[in-house]
């Protein structure tokens, strides 16, 4: 089974709760939206941040939202060796004991104790797409980018939900690798 599918890049970002919102940016401050996003309600905001590491520091990173109930950083392989951290490679929300960091803002600094992790690849699917596909969530796939690099991405983490739209996400590494530049499509291979 071979489906096409869009393939983006989730750059390096930061998920914030209500608190570490006003913490960082002053009480009763919200996030202002720059953007929407390509997954339904889900946008960049006008707020950036700092990441501090033992090593340096990564200025002005994204902030996406709306507001989550667990603060979360995603950065990339390189993102880590940057800030002189290990983060673990999971699945978005796998927060429980990951690396801790430092966040700092116009209004505060954060120290987390747990948050930073190198998200999975993975495919978001609508319910539609999962039955039409037979992909059940959290089921491993393979992706297939058709261009000259001609790369086969393995462990790609199906996640299907009816706040998705369907669309498979690469960190800035992978899609780099891939010579995903623009409006860039893969095809999903089931596995046996």
């Amino acid at each position: 089974m071979e489906k096409k599918v869009i393939v983006e890049t989730s750059a390096r970002h930061i998920h914030l709760t209500k608190a570490d919102i006003e913490t960082l940016f002053g009480k009763g401050k919200t996030l202002t939206v720059r953007n929407m996003l390509s997954q339904p309600g889900q946008f960049a905001s006008e707020e950036r941040v700092d990441i501090v590491g033992p090593k340096n520091t990564i200025k002005n990173v994204l902030i996406l939202g709306p507001e989550r109930k667990a603060t979360q950083v995603e950065v990339s392989l390189t993102d880590t060796r940057t800030l002189g951290i290990k983060a673990p490679v999971r699945e978005s929300g796998d927060i429980k004991d990951s690396t801790p960091i430092t966040l700092v803002g116009p209004a505060g600094q954060l120290q987390l104790k747990e948050g930073v992790i190198v998200a999975k690849r993975h495919l978001h699917l609508t319910p539609e797409d999962a039955r039409d596909w037979d992909i059940k969530n959290g089921e491993v796939v393979m992706l297939r980018i058709d261009n000259e690099r001609g790369l086969i991405f393995d462990n790609v983490v199906a996640r299907v939900s009816p706040d998705y739209a369907t669309a498979v996400h690469l960190d800035t590494d992978e899609a780099n690798a891939a010579g995903c530049s623009g409006e860039v499509y893969g095809t999903v291979i089931k596995k046996q």
